[in-house]
């Protein structure tokens, strides 16, 4: 407790005793170290915290934390963390996924949840494979590259999860890496803190079935500080130009944050129902609607 009443919080206060099982040596270790200081740094106690993911090595993640977490169904995390905002707007809410479980089964569920711009975090792993299930070509998987399910090497364009989120409007998109975990925390803090809808692509290496070139030696070869390079994050068109490098280079800070957050979805909400309460029935007259006079 420190001296103004309030909790302090330290990492370890939303790291659970379930141990992580990832292989040696994969990327998300450090990501979900990262999640850790975030969250710490933003303060809320574990209790008010929701953290909900999908299907895949990543989706694992909320069993590693003390906060309230559902490892839902492939491709699901966003509709159900979009179900427990509405229910309980006070909670912080996260969600985890692949770049499979975000871009391929639950692709479609970005684009309204960026134009509802409920006030949800959006943390997407993305090592361009599909890890728990054996190295299966991914969405954002190179075109030309050999897998399992395409030996002759893959004949599709990769998704763009940058340029994608970007396109739909999404107020704040951040990108990170396990290279940099100081900046990858501070990315992850800013998206916690941003009112409204803020996704933070994590190009996180599956060290079992990533190419040499996606470890932790090839992207630190390809690495470039957003901030470095004088980039405005208030420029849309800026960071969408420099989004279409995905796969080439990688950009690490925040791309894009609307300097002018337009109202959430829950804002929005409550602002209707101060509006409609004014002619509403007292509580002990709703029955009074379903009863035949």
């Amino acid at each position: 407790m420190s001296a103004t009443g309030t909790c302090d919080y330290q990492p370890k206060d939303y790291k659970s005793d379930l141990k992580p099982i990832w292989c040696p040596g994969c990327g998300d270790f450090s990501v979900v170290q990262g999640i850790y200081r975030a969250l710490a740094a933003v303060g809320r106690p574990p209790h008010e915290i929701a953290f909900v993911s999908g299907i895949g090595c990543s989706s694992r993640i909320p069993g590693y934390t003390t906060a309230y977490g559902f490892n839902s169904v492939h491709g699901r995390s966003l509709p159900i963390a979009q179900g427990i905002k509405m229910a309980n707007p006070d909670l912080l809410v996260l969600a985890a996924g692949g770049d499979g479980d975000g871009f391929s089964i639950g692709g479609g569920h970005i684009a309204h949840l960026i134009r509802r711009n409920m006030d949800i975090t959006y943390i997407v792993m993305d090592n361009q494979i599909y890890g728990l299930t054996k190295g299966q070509l991914s969405p954002t998987s190179q075109k030309g590259r050999v897998t399992c399910t395409s030996r002759f090497g893959s004949l599709e364009e990769p998704v763009n999860p940058l340029l994608y989120v970007l396109a739909y409007g999404a107020g704040f998109v951040a990108q990170a890496s396990p290279t940099d975990l100081v900046g990858m925390s501070a990315v992850i803090e800013e998206a916690i803190r941003y009112p409204g809808f803020a996704f933070v692509n994590i190009q996180s290496p599956c060290v079992t079935y990533g190419e040499e070139g996606q470890q932790i030696k090839g992207l630190k070869a390809i690495s470039e500080s957003l901030s470095a390079l004088g980039h405005n994050p208030g420029d849309r068109l800026a960071a969408m130009d420099l989004a279409q490098h995905y796969g080439s280079k990688m950009h690490l800070g925040v791309f894009y944050r609307n300097p002018e957050p337009p109202p959430t979805y829950g804002d929005l909400v409550k602002e209707r129902q101060a509006l409609l309460s004014k002619d509403a029935l007292p509580k002990e007259r709703i029955l009074d609607l379903f009863i035949k006079k």
